[in-house]
């Protein structure tokens, strides 16, 4: 090996580990924020709902395609909404190209009936995928506040009543509420999935939130308000994640955001690793294309803070950890033999240890979300522990796949909306087979991550020959992970 290779190994090994720790210290300040945070919700101002003069109208709007499996549930969920049909109405925006479309005609003929305000939007294209459909129902959208479900949430009969309350402070443009997951249980991957989404609504939204920083409106169980929308410039579907996009520009108008952690909208989880695969490409390409779109704006806005401008680049960047992450683990066996070799350069090899503090920050940081909604005893200690691990392990397994994704929306190449998969399944009972939109194709990258399993496990074998036990723990992880992801994918299939 070179001596320039090796240093340009060596560089890019150390910069990976150092963006890295930089985020596991910004996770760390969340943290802190998060342990201190006081709610507030008691003293903010609040409409009153008993007087009918205070009582603002809603529109909800219902983004819908190809969902035959989760459709009925919906709009069935949706009507038991408690809130006065005189300030209500409701928008599907049906892009589906299916059977379903029939279904979901007759569905709302049938609540048109009940004397609920329910329209069907049809739409002749997809242009603008979800972002077009949401900005074509905001034209003819009545509500001074627009509130936003995807197909597989399940919003409580009393939930306008604990959200829509808080607009009466003017300067609070978006309500948004924590996930939920009726489905948890289901398998290892959808509790993979739970306990990275409960780390984000629970760390990372209120974190930021307490401290003014900026949030995102998570694509669904929020509501906006419409001005806002507007002011901000409507919304947008230049990236994957319409979402964030249209989240920062309304904050950059110094909008506020208002995060309700104990208001739960619970939704359902992919069940099948196609799936999850989906909705990762689209999210993780997504948070690169808005880095690439707005962190300048956000670098250079002169109405925040620093700390606000630094914890926005590193929420912008969340997405290209895994970038980061991945070129840490494939030039780990290198390094391995680099460090064999050339004994001088043993120093730079310290640059490890920022990597082993980086984990230990995140199983603190991740335990106080856990226990916050699983509770603190001994067994849940030790239930975190497995899954921090678990998730840990297959985390590394999709650091390939969404790479590929982070360097797509870098990059700026273009590609397609990709709708996840909706299944309604609630328990181990039910079964995801036959499911008509479940893709049936391999993924190209199997084939890296099936190489990636066996180029780990020679990492760990080459320990023995150099004696070097060091990073044993974090490629047989990486061996687990690659593993469970290959093979998932390989015989998870419709």
């Amino acid at each position: 090996m070179g001596i320039t290779i090796t240093y340009l190994i060596i560089t890019v090994y150390s910069i990976s580990l150092l963006l890295i720790f930089f985020y596991s210290l910004a996770q760390l300040n969340l943290l802190v924020n998060y342990l201190g945070h006081k709610r507030k919700n008691k003293e903010a101002p609040k409409y009153n709902l008993l007087d009918p003069k205070e009582i603002p109208y809603v529109t909800i709007q219902l983004p819908v395609y190809n969902e035959e499996y989760v459709m009925e549930r919906l709009l069935e969920n949706i009507a038991k909404i408690e809130y006065p049909k005189s300030k209500l109405e409701i928008q599907v925006l049906d892009d589906s190209t299916d059977d379903s479309v029939l279904d979901t005609a007759k569905q709302i003929a049938a609540l048109q009936e009940t004397g609920l305000d329910i329209k069907h939007i049809r739409r002749t294209n997809r242009q603008g995928f979800k972002a077009g459909a949401l900005k074509e129902g905001l034209i003819t959208a009545k509500g001074e506040f627009i509130a936003i479900f995807d197909a597989d949430f399940l919003p409580s009969s009393d939930w306008l009543k604990k959200t829509v309350i808080y607009f009466k402070d003017q300067e609070i443009g978006v309500v948004q509420t924590r996930w939920g997951h009726i489905n948890r249980d289901y398998s290892t991957l959808t509790k993979i999935q739970a306990f990275a989404l409960d780390a984000h609504f629970t760390l990372e939204q209120v974190g930021r939130n307490a401290k003014g920083h900026f949030i995102n409106f998570n694509g669904t169980a929020g509501i906006w308000r419409k001005e806002c929308i507007l002011d901000a410039g409507n919304w947008e579907g230049d990236t994957l994640t319409e979402d964030l996009d249209l989240s920062y520009r309304a904050q950059l108008k110094n909008w506020k955001f208002k995060y309700l952690e104990d208001v739960e909208t619970p939704a359902e989880l992919p069940v099948v690793i196609s799936a999850a695969r989906s909705q990762q490409f689209r999210w993780n390409k997504g948070g690169a294309e808005n880095f690439k779109k707005t962190v300048w704006s956000v670098i250079s806005a002169k109405n925040i803070s620093f700390k606000t401008k630094f914890h926005g680049v590193m929420h912008l960047l969340n997405s290209s950890m895994f970038l980061c992450v991945f070129l840490v683990a494939l030039l780990s066996i290198p390094m391995m033999y680099i460090k064999n070799t050339y004994e001088h350069l043993g120093w730079i090899f310290e640059a490890t240890k920022f990597f082993i503090l980086s984990t230990i920050i995140l199983f603190v940081c991740y335990w106080f979300t856990y226990k916050s909604i699983q509770g603190s005893s001994l067994d849940s200690f030790v239930d975190y522990i497995r899954i921090f691990f678990t998730f840990f392990s297959v985390a590394l397994g999709f650091s390939l796949h969404n790479s590929i994704a982070v360097l797509e929306g870098h990059m700026g190449k273009r590609s397609e909306f990709v709708r996840t998969p909706k299944f309604n399944l609630n328990n181990i009972k039910d079964s995801w087979k036959g499911n008509k939109y479940l893709t049936t194709k391999l993924s190209p990258n199997m084939i890296l991550e099936a190489a990636l399993m066996l180029y780990f496990l020679f990492g760990m074998y080459s320990a023995i020959p150099l004696n070097d036990f060091g990073l044993f723990p974090f490629h047989f992880m990486l061996f687990l992970g690659f593993g469970y992801v290959f093979f998932k994918s390989l015989f998870a299939r419709a």
